[in-house]
């Protein structure tokens, strides 16, 4: 609504046109049913090549790992990264009950002595990662690293991932973790400011923004 009334107000002081940068879409959970569609321009913004390049300058064993997707439906995120890295990929399939309650994990793939970086597009109360990081371990895996687009963290999220057996849980700045990072030391971040600055300056100049799918901006 915040959002409505600016663009109202650009709008009415006759602005040619406006642009929404939008970090974190909300309300875009799959157990939000109730989606519509755009009938305007949208470009989707990828973390992808951040993650990419926080995986080879931060961990030593990359080329020694296995991406895995905590579920079926991330399939296709881990299997790009696994391709672009040239490493394994695997995926934890879940059976859920409701919205955030996880009842049976079963891994598909092989971590036994690799490193496994768990990679999801959000994380709220964390149970489904924490819980997929248990499996990876007793699975034979030597560390446990987690990269998320999205770091909501509500309610235990944080004493979870203090429990948990991760090295490290990564997310972007999309979402402002300054205050859950001095609660939680395991938590680091992936600063995207200069992807979304660098998709206003090709948007505004009519510049291609696909660019940006594959290539961070310097």
């Amino acid at each position: 609504m915040e959002l409505l009334i600016m663009i109202n107000a650009c709008k009415i002081a006759s602005a040619s046109r406006v642009t929404a940068v939008i970090p974190c879409f909300p309300y875009a959970r799959q157990d939000k049913k109730d989606k519509g569609f755009f009938d305007i321009p949208v470009d989707n913004l990828y973390a992808e090549p951040a993650v990419l390049k926080w995986i080879r300058e931060n961990i030593s064993e990359w080329r020694n790992c296995t991406i895995v997707s905590p579920d079926a439906g991330g399939a296709k995120r881990v299997t790009s990264i696994a391709d672009r890295l040239n490493v394994d990929f695997a995926l934890i399939h879940k059976e859920r009950k409701k919205a955030n309650e996880v009842d049976r994990m079963v891994l598909v793939g092989d971590v036994k002595d690799r490193v496994a970086i768990l990679v999801d597009d959000m994380a709220d109360t964390c149970g489904t990662i924490c819980h997929a990081a248990d499996k990876l371990l007793s699975a034979g895996a030597t560390r446990v690293y987690a990269i998320l687009t999205h770091g909501i963290f509500s309610g235990p999220a944080i004493s979870r991932i203090n429990n948990a057996c991760f090295e490290a849980v990564v997310v972007t700045n999309t979402i402002p973790q300054e205050d859950k990072m001095k609660h939680c030391s395991k938590i680091q971040v992936i600063d995207i400011s200069m992807i979304l600055a660098e998709a206003i300056r090709r948007t505004h100049n009519g510049e291609s923004v696909s660019y940006l799918f594959s290539h961070v901006p310097l």
